[in-house]
């Protein structure tokens, strides 16, 4: 079985979303989140596209919402080596190449 993704500490998840612009932590939810908008439902759409290519490269999905030209993105690990989940390596992984795809 593979190894399961540790969960980031505090700082490491801050210095983490201090490289990543308009990303925020939200404790309750233990994710992070960000809106992203686009000019049109295209653009949206092949945003969205080359997420869901990496995400299946790396086997790690987003949870997100699209209406139009906007994508509401949540990032968040649920199979960590602490059984209530929260922030890892993967979703900063995953927030990275999104923002390389606006």
């Amino acid at each position: 079985m593979a190894e399961r993704p540790a969960i980031l500490s505090q700082s490491d998840r801050g210095n983490a979303l201090s490289a990543l612009s308009g990303w925020r932590y939200d404790a309750g939810q233990k994710a992070i989140l960000k809106t992203f908008r686009f000019a049109n439902f295209s653009e949206a759409w092949g945003f969205m596209n080359r997420a869901a290519l990496f995400a299946e490269k790396i086997d790690h999905h987003p949870e997100w919402f699209n209406v139009y030209n906007k994508v509401e993105v949540k990032l968040t690990t649920h199979d960590t080596d602490n059984e209530g989940g929260g922030v890892t390596k993967l979703d900063i992984q995953m927030a990275t190449a999104m923002e390389s795809y606006c």
